[in-house]
């Protein structure tokens, strides 16, 4: 891959063969970030798992104590009183029947999608397009429930979901670079302290193979797996 010359400045600047703590990489992606924009801050593990066999599926949700800095879009689908919960928690959009049309229509402004069981009939429907984009709503990750206004409550605070891709990676943007450096590393340790407990009990080996830590626009910045294992304790 061909990169900018800003870039190969940056990955320049710092000892890439390096390995370091969890705050240490944190400071040095803040240093590195010089985009013209609030750079997210990602953390991306390649775990010792086979994603093709079902049994070795990592995915779970984390609430973040200091939110990602993004303003979270939510449609809730649901009908009857739920609305009125749905709305007062905060909800962009609420409704049904005319969303899920507009949806298959092509509108997708949002960036979460709630459901409550009872409609999930209806919503079925629209897997094939909410779910290669991580939107179709999943018990499994909070977002079909009859507590709406808990679920929406905790996404606007900064609740999301992981999950392992086919090349064994879990990888989530946890903050903006504006973010204090504590407050990264807070946020850093929750996300990885539920990808180990998401551990399947199948996995053999070393379970965290790497870590490493990276603004948008900057260079990965590798962290010793040890250091994030004693925080996630």
């Amino acid at each position: 891959m061909k990169r900018s010359r800003r870039y190969r400045s940056l990955r320049d600047s710092y000892a890439r063969d390096g390995i370091r703590s969890l705050r240490e990489a944190m400071a040095l992606v803040k240093r590195l970030s010089n985009a013209r924009f609030d750079e997210s801050v990602e953390v991306s593990v390649k775990l010792g798992i086979d994603p093709k066999k079902s049994d070795q599926m990592v995915r779970g949700t984390v609430d973040l104590p200091h939110g990602t800095g993004k303003q979270v879009r939510i449609l809730v689908l649901t009908a009857g009183e739920k609305e009125k919960e749905a709305a007062e928690a905060g909800a962009d959009w609420v409704g049904s029947d005319e969303y899920i049309e507009k949806i298959q229509a092509g509108w997708l402004e949002f960036d979460a999608v709630v459901a409550t069981p009872d409609i999930m009939g209806k919503v079925g429907k629209l897997g094939k397009i909410l779910g290669p984009r991580g939107l179709m709503p999943n018990p499994k990750s909070g977002t079909v429930t009859f507590e709406i206004g808990k679920a929406v409550r905790g996404l606007k605070k900064g609740r999301m979901e992981f999950k392992v891709d086919k090349t064994g990676v879990v990888h989530s943007a946890i903050g903006k670079c504006s973010f204090r450096e504590d407050q990264l590393v807070e946020n850093a340790t929750e996300f990885l302290r539920e990808v180990v407990r998401a551990k399947p009990g199948t996995a053999k080996g070393t379970y965290l193979r790497s870590v490493f830590v990276a603004s948008t626009m900057g260079p990965g910045v590798r962290v010793d797996p040890l250091d994030v294992l004693t925080a996630a304790k």
